[in-house]
């Protein structure tokens, strides 16, 4: 595996945990532990950040004249957070109904 695939992997495992953290904490609002549930879009949150960061350094690396070559690994990557990012839109809108059902 070269660096740049290294990279990416790492990309896609800080949004893959994101994801499944989100999706555990849309689980926990629908049984109604408000608590469980804000904790793992927190821990979501400090993936998908993580998994930014990723995707920023190589931003940095092409802005910095260095290639950065486009391969189907970076982009299923970055498909992988876009959609994490709406996902996450979508858990904390679903987290809040969930709440004022309960009221």
């Amino acid at each position: 595996m070269n660096e740049m695939e290294t990279i990416i992997f790492g990309m896609i495992s800080h949004v893959g945990s994101a994801r499944s953290s989100y999706l555990e904490g849309l689980r926990a609002a629908r049984t109604g532990d408000f608590t469980e549930a804000e904790s793992k879009i927190e821990e979501g949150n400090e993936s998908l950040k993580a998994g930014h960061s990723v995707h920023h350094q190589l931003i940095q690396k092409e802005a910095s004249g260095e290639k950065v070559e486009i391969q189907l690994l970076l982009v299923h990557a970055e498909d992988l957070l876009i959609t994490t990012e709406t996902l996450r839109e979508v858990v904390i809108e679903f987290v809040n109904v969930y709440k004022r059902m309960e009221k």
